[in-house]
């Protein structure tokens, strides 16, 4: 398995360089460390990590669920949240972020651990859903189904769309379906247009 590719945004340097030795222990690969929401962005654009663990009480003018905000909405990329406050407040603004874990400060090892771990679980689950979702969409966008009661007319067989006007038996069902024609001759009708071919053989009995 490979390292997962992981951004750091702490304000405080002491805090980022402790937080960046547990993730080099724990096999990650810290890509970058931005101290303020703007650099967050800038990095996170550029480097592409796989994971972003975002301070929420960052300075500056953007703070932390501001950062990862746009972070979500632009790149995509699954946010895990840092903070010293277990306010409701706090944390509700965190949610409404739609974030991939929220640890709270000091961090224990073990749980930062399993919390990148099931973050990043759910982030492929996510872009799995997701391209499910696209390839259900365009296969659904290219099945066309006839269905409901057809008006036929009892003559030219002919039918009426909704519109009211009317089309050709093929015309119609090729415009709503996926179906092709090819022609010929059903044996009743061979028969009675080419009698000639189909002469009955004379029967040899006296």
């Amino acid at each position: 398995m490979t390292q997962p590719r992981i951004l750091i945004v702490e304000d405080e340097a002491i805090i980022a360089e402790d937080l960046q030795r547990r993730l080099s222990r724990l096999g990650c690969e810290v890509v970058g460390m931005a101290a303020s929401g703007e650099d967050a962005v800038r990095l996170a654009t550029a480097l592409k990590p796989e994971l972003i663990l975002m301070d929420i009480n960052l300075r500056g003018e953007m703070d932390g669920t501001q950062t990862a905000q746009q972070v979500r909405t632009q790149l995509q990329l699954p946010v895990v949240y840092l903070t010293a406050s277990s306010d409701a407040t706090v944390v509700k603004r965190a949610k409404l972020t739609d974030a991939f874990g929220y640890l709270l400060k000091p961090l224990d090892e073990r749980l930062l651990h399993i919390t990148i771990e099931m973050a990043l679980y759910k982030h492929q689950m996510e872009q799995e859903r997701k391209k499910l979702i696209g390839d259900l969409q365009e296969a659904l966008a290219k099945v066309k189904l006839l269905s409901g009661l057809l008006p036929i007319c009892s003559g030219c067989k002919n039918i009426r769309d909704e519109e009211g006007y009317w089309h050709q038996v093929e015309a119609y069902i090729r415009d709503h379906s996926e179906a092709d024609f090819s022609h010929g001759f059903c044996p009743k009708c061979a028969h009675e247009l080419y009698p000639d071919y189909f002469v009955e053989p004379e029967s040899t009995q006296p």
